[in-house]
């Protein structure tokens, strides 16, 4: 697999076959990506089991939150890595431990040999990239919050383009 792109088909099927998820690095704060993300895939209908070692034993979204993904007793589908790409290697090998189909690192972790193991293993493998926004976008919910369009955009106010002007909340700083 050519990890630099991935075929829309491949990121598809992931997603489509994919019903429990263990999320590591799930945290309990809502400013969190990886709260954001658990709480959209948990509103798709997938099963989020958070991981977490210092929320062990307690809830993040009405979920148990296990130290590890051998403490978890239900089969999983799919492991979500929220950690750095280091971290992801021996997240992979529990993931083949555990008989996971795929391992998904987040945005920015990659781990190219983690990623050769799973695939000897079995697994499927997504590196760079966040299940939530695939699912936005293969979906087409992500072109209508503007995502995609060329109507949204980081640059800063004043600018114009194509009759729309950037927006920026930095007026709004005290």
């Amino acid at each position: 697999m050519n990890h630099d792109q991935y075929p829309e088909t491949y990121i598809r099927g992931i997603l489509e076959e994919v019903k429990t998820i263990a999320m590591i690095g799930a945290s309990a704060n809502n400013m969190r990506p990886s709260y954001f993300a658990m709480k959209y895939l948990l509103q798709k209908r997938y099963t989020v089991i958070p991981v977490n070692p210092r929320e062990a034993g307690g809830e993040i979204l009405g979920q148990v939150v296990y130290a590890g993904l051998r403490d978890i007793p239900d089969p999983i589908d799919m492991v979500d890595i929220f950690r750095n790409s280091e971290a992801a290697g021996g997240l992979t090998d529990d993931a083949i431990a555990i008989g996971a189909k795929v391992v998904w690192m987040q945005f920015n972790v990659r781990n190219d040999a983690a990623a050769a193991r799973a695939e000897a293993a079995g697994l499927k493998v997504v590196m760079d990239r966040c299940p939530k926004v695939e699912y936005g976008r293969l979906s087409g919910e992500s072109a209508w919050m503007g995502v995609n369009t060329n109507r949204v955009s980081s640059r800063r106010p004043g600018i114009m383009r194509d009759q729309v002007q950037s927006l920026s909340i930095s007026r709004f700083k005290e």
